[in-house]
């Protein structure tokens, strides 16, 4: 057998990932473009944003039963980090608005659907890992800071983390760990998981991708993160209500951000 014939042919590689250089301009532009899909397809939204808010509500009443509400504050903190891998359906409905193509609810259902046989599920293992270290962190600094007290109320619990020196020390390590660890995942998923849902590349990749798209561009990402926080938590107040509103509205702007971001892909 010649050599020849022993050659195997080798699939090609992706091209990579070009990423752009914005201004905080851009995130104003991306906002105000996910208002207008909103508006454009507000069914779609508040449908997304119901779940969200659903979700919110039976974690709040599973608390209530087992008699520890006051887990609702670090659950809160990290429960809307996962609101990127959830908007998978906002990002395809912009996807698809972009494009001109009609706003069919089922295909829409059948798309997300269809990332569990994607990169985009193995995304998922990696965003409810960081939320899980993220309440670990939360017991852990508990027990250092609190002992292994039992709160009964939320308002139990906000009287010691104010008022004594334990308590505040927690507060304060506690907000750094958190700002530290949604940063971590802001820059691990604001660009992957819309790049995994429009392109056929590998996690790694992605990943790295929206690492380099932080970094590269890291005062107006920043500046996003600030706004996703501040709207966020502003729309759990009203009993996780806002949601309806807020997150289908960012999930949009996040994909028209991406679009920003990320150069066309050349074929």
């Amino acid at each position: 057998m010649t050599t020849s014939e022993e050659t195997t042919a080798i699939a090609p590689r992706p091209p990579a990932v070009k990423i752009n250089t914005i201004g905080f301009a851009d995130v104003k532009a991306a906002l105000a473009q996910g208002w207008r899909d909103f508006t454009r397809a507000p069914a779609i939204g508040l449908f997304f944003g119901a779940i969200y808010a659903a979700g919110g509500i039976a974690i709040w009443l599973l608390l209530s039963v087992y008699h520890e509400p006051w887990w609702i504050i670090p659950i809160a903190v990290g429960f809307p980090l996962i609101g990127p891998f959830v908007a998978v359906g906002l990002y395809e409905t912009s996807r698809r608005l972009a494009a001109g193509q009609p706003l069919h609810f089922g295909e829409i259902l059948t798309v997300i659907f269809a990332q569990r046989k994607r990169q985009v599920a193995w995304m998922a293992f990696v965003v409810l890992f960081i939320f899980w270290m993220w309440l670990y962190e939360v017991r852990m600094l508990l027990a250092i800071f609190l002992g292994f007290k039992s709160f009964s109320s939320i308002g139990a619990f906000l009287a010691v983390a104010t008022t004594t020196p334990e308590g505040i020390w927690f507060l304060i390590v506690g907000t750094a760990v958190g700002a530290f660890v949604s940063f971590v995942l802001f820059c691990t998923t604001v660009v992957a998981i819309p790049l995994l849902l429009e392109r056929e590349i590998d996690l790694i990749t992605a990943m790295i991708s929206s690492f380099k798209a932080v970094f590269q561009n890291l005062a107006p990402m920043i500046g996003w993160g600030i706004i996703i926080v501040a709207l966020t938590f502003a729309a759990l107040l009203p009993a996780f209500l806002g949601l309806l509103l807020v997150l289908p509205v960012l999930g949009h702007a996040t994909w028209h951000l991406y679009k920003k971001v990320v150069a066309e892909e050349q074929s």
